[in-house]
Formats: structure tokens, sequence, C-alpha cells
């Protein structure tokens, strides 16, 4: 404890000044408050100061947990996983601190990936299902387990042997993948008993390599507002939910006369597509015009050199897409940034398209470009670029 300042005369300044401050008399509370401030390496630090200050700190750092591993012939075993997983079941008293649990594995380069998937599975996932079985307070999880489900004859897949028996009734936000071949074993109900347990939470779903049906009863999901996954699966899932934000993966051949118009069957209107993840042909478009016309945004990655004229040069390949804009009704917002093109920005052409454009869409309001150049619609209803 700091003494305090004298004055001239030698004596303390005033009775009001004669304290100082001791973070050992404050509040759990207001330490906590104080702590949320720093880096985790700061956090990290204020541990070894007292055991009051660690029990403060460690219920700020294991509150979200996030960890990556490399795999490799060399090292089979992701080992920063397993600590971590042995440090949580530890802690009793910290599982119902943790609310975000994110666990990410990749293979490196020129590996047998086939190999390193059967102790992935035996090893690292049957530790994750024991930790997530002790965490009935997530809110946050996040499992994309690289090769692990690459394993020869496997029975199940990799994320389901993570998830089996687990029970996570508060579980707001869900992202599985694992490394995609034909050979690969499909999901099962293990992830539809999962989902069930979770149905009343869920807001945001993310199944990066499940590419059937989700089997559970429509409208199970009262919360979710956005999926990200194959067109079969999100076709299983939206029917009399209120899923606004959908991102589709896979390739535009994926998503079909059967399963698109499921798709819109939701209880709330699809507001905003994602198609960045495969390359869109303008015939697709125009389907999707014709499911979702509250349809306001829209990402798309064009397949130019399969559709759009030759003859064409630059920019003023995206001429074409007037006729397909001119079928949204409602679209404010068109992205085609992850658009691959060859050459620079072309700040006239650009702007000519976006006249162009709202000829053909009145309502649009936003556009960027494969440039990543953003246009915004002034209100004199010209068009200017932000800078």
């Amino acid at each position: 404890m700091l003494p305090a300042p004298l004055t001239a005369a030698g004596g303390a300044e005033d009775d009001a000044d004669d304290t100082t401050l001791d973070a050992n008399q404050l509040p759990n509370e207001t330490l906590a408050a104080i702590f949320s401030f720093l880096a985790p390496s700061e956090i990290v630090t204020l541990t070894c100061a007292s055991r009051r200050f660690n029990a403060v700190a460690e219920r700020i750092l294991y509150s979200s947990i996030a960890v990556s591993d490399t795999v490799s012939d060399a090292q089979v075993l992701p080992y920063r996983t397993l600590r971590v997983c042995e440090a949580i079941l530890r802690r009793a008293h910290l599982h119902d601190v943790i609310k975000h649990l994110g666990v990410r594995w990749h293979a490196a380069e020129d590996c047998d990936k086939g190999l390193l998937a059967q102790p992935l599975r035996d090893v690292a996932c049957w530790r994750l299902r024991l930790v997530l079985n002790v965490l009935p307070t997530l809110e946050s999880l996040e499992l994309l387990l690289g090769p692990a489900n690459l394993a020869p004859g496997a029975s199940s897949h990799a994320i389901e042997a993570a998830i089996r028996d687990c029970a996570l009734p508060n579980l707001r936000y869900c992202s599985f993948g694992a490394e995609w071949t034909k050979d690969a074993h499909p999901y099962g109900p293990v992830l539809d008993a999962f989902l069930g347990s979770c149905a009343g939470s869920l807001h945001h779903l993310k199944l990066y390599d499940h590419r059937g049906a989700v089997n559970v009863p429509p409208g199970i999901f009262p919360h979710l507002v956005s999926f990200r996954g194959y067109a079969n699966t999100a076709a299983s899932l939206l029917p009399n939910n209120c899923v606004t934000y959908l991102a589709l993966t896979g390739q535009d051949s994926d998503v079909t006369r059967d399963n698109l118009p499921r798709m819109a069957l939701g209880r709330a209107p699809l507001r905003y597509l994602d198609l960045a993840g495969m390359s869109v042909r303008p015939v697709l478009l125009r389907s999707v015009a014709e499911c979702f016309p509250a349809l306001e945004g829209i990402k798309i990655r064009l397949a130019l050199r399969h559709t759009l004229h030759y003859a064409l040069s630059g920019i003023r390949l995206l001429s074409a897409l007037s006729s397909v804009l001119s079928s949204f009704p409602s679209l404010t917002y068109l992205d085609l940034s992850p658009t691959g093109v060859d050459q620079a920005a072309q700040s006239s052409a650009e702007e000519e398209l976006c006249a162009q454009w709202r000829q053909a869409c009145p309502t649009l309001r936003t556009i960027v470009f494969p440039s990543e150049t953003q246009w915004i619609l002034r209100d004199d209803g010209s068009w200017g670029m932000v800078q």
C-alpha cells in the first residue's frame, strides 16, 4: 500500500486523500469488471498475483475457450486440445462458467490423413465427449475436426463420436464440420438427437460437411435465424422455422427444383442469401427470385466464364445481370465481391452498371463489385463510391 503524499509542511495533504486503493479490498464483481478490459495474456499474469486474483481471472479465461491444433505424421494427436480437455475436467467449479468452446484441427501437408483419423477419433474425440457432457450451460460450440472423419471403416461420423449422448439445452450457436470425401462416413441419428436437445435455444447453425437431410420434426427450432450448409440439408431444416439468413455451399447444381421451393416454406420470409460458397449461373438466380420474393440482400460468386458472353470485355461482362436483377422485387443490397475477375476496378464502368442495374431493379441501394468497391445510392438519385 502506497503512503499518502506529503505537503511542504511534512504532513498529509488532506484527510480525504489519506487513502490508497487496495485491490484486495474490492469486491469480486468489481475485479471481474476491471479484468474484462484486459488482454488474455495480461489476465494470465494476474492469476499469479494472488489466490483471489487467480479465482477471478480463471472465471474470465475459462468463459470462452478456443484451441487450434495441426496434426501430422510426427504428431498424430492434437495435444493442445487434450491439455485443454484435462484442464476443464480438473476444474469442476468452472464448468458452469464456460459459455464458448471452439476446437479446430488441421492436417499438415503431405501426411496420410487416413492414418491420422483413427487416433483423432479414438483419443481426442473421446476426450471431447467427456468434456461436453460436463458443460450444461454451454452457449456456443464450434467443432471443425479436419481429417478426423477420414478413418477407413468408421462406424459413425467423427463429430458424432464427440457429441454422442450430449445434451446442451442452452446452446445458441453451433458449427460442425470435417474434411469430406465420398468415402467419409455420413452423419446419422446421433446428430439428429443432439440438435433435438438444443432445439429450443438454437439461433445459428452451420453444418459444413452434412450433405443430406436432418431428420428432425418441422418447426422444431423456434429461434433459428441463420443456417449455413448444403442445399438438401437446408431444405430439411427451413420448413416451419424462422430462418431469415441462409448461406449455401457446394455446387449450384445441388440446388434443384425440388429442394429450393422447400427452403421457402419457413414461417418467416428469407431476407439474405449468401451464395459465395458456390459458382452461380444466372439460371439459378432466376429460380431464387421466384422462390424468395422478399429477399433484400444477396451475395454471389458468379460463374462468369460459363455463363456470360465472351465478346464482352472486363467488367462489362456483368451487364448481362440486368435481365436477372429485374426478377427481384425487394432487393436492396447486391454483393458480387466473391466473383473473381482479372481486371482492376473501373469506376466509370461500375457507375454505369449501377445506373443500369437500378433501372432493372428500382429497389437497389447498395452494390459491391468484384473489385470490392462499394457504391451507394445518394439522396439525389446518383451513385457514389464509398471511400
